[in-house]
């Protein structure tokens, strides 16, 4: 049952070691070594199993661990491809998604989908201790990672704060960069809410996935002093990004 590849030794079966454990270092290490780059999908089960002599119970237990380190990803009916790792956010402060990326190492973009007036529905209203009915803009803008869609983010900001910002949004830009040069106000607090759901219908072809894919959503309403300004929604890739957290005990 043994084989062996150009990355070194394969299964071997005079080892105390289980095959689902040889086959996940052997695959972590094509994985380290850049034979596999971020994005690529990997060989299919089937192929595995030719390549390395095992059977697929072995090959689905390793790619189950090396998806569970957060190596792998899984697409519902595209195969298993090699997770890009500097999309993984730890503890963050409140910055802008553009600074976020950059902190990560890729190179943040934004494409204007479009921006509108619209009026505070209650659930926002309720979340910006505003009244219902208040005149918001409405801004919805496509990211990217190095040029590849990630998520599509819907801002509500109140419109008596943020004159003209309707005619000063472009492609490309960092909302909150702008926020703080042309109107002096940036975030100090704020909450978020993730929850993981499917991609929207409509958002689906935007993010370049099947609908149904799962998704972060994630709703932040970010704050100056008291004052709540911003009300965003972001539908994030659920294989493209993932947040990492360490726990400690007090």
């Amino acid at each position: 049952m043994s084989s062996s590849t150009r990355m070194g030794p394969g299964i071997d079966p005079s080892s105390p070691t289980p095959f689902y454990l040889q086959l996940e270092e052997l695959l972590l290490r094509r994985v380290s070594a850049g034979e596999w780059p971020p994005g690529v999908r990997i060989p299919t089960e089937s192929e595995l199993c030719d390549l390395y002599g095992v059977s697929r119970v072995t090959v689905r237990q390793a790619l189950a661990r090396l998806v569970q380190r957060g190596l792998l990803t899984r697409g519902r009916g595209k195969g298993t491809f090699v997770r890009d790792g500097r999309l993984t956010a730890s503890a963050r402060s409140v910055s802008s998604f553009s600074k976020e990326l950059d902190g990560l190492g890729m190179k943040p973009g934004a494409q204007v989908l479009g921006i509108d007036r619209v009026q505070a529905s209650e659930e926002v209203a309720a979340a910006m201790d505003r009244g219902v009915g208040t005149e918001l803009f409405r801004l919805r803008r496509l990211r990217t990672a190095d040029g590849q869609p990630i998520a599509v983010q819907t801002s509500l900001l109140v419109a008596e704060m943020f004159p003209g910002l309707d005619e000063r949004v472009t492609d490309n830009s960092s909302l909150y960069e702008l926020l703080r040069s042309d109107y002096g106000v940036g975030p100090v607090e704020a909450t978020e809410i993730f929850r993981v759901a499917g991609v929207p219908r409509d958002l689906a072809p935007l993010l370049g996935v099947t609908r149904g894919s799962h998704a972060f959503h994630v709703v932040r309403v970010s704050f100056i002093g008291p004052t709540a300004f911003e009300h965003t929604t972001s539908v994030i890739r659920g294989d493209r990004y993932e947040i990492r957290l360490a726990l400690r005990n007090p």
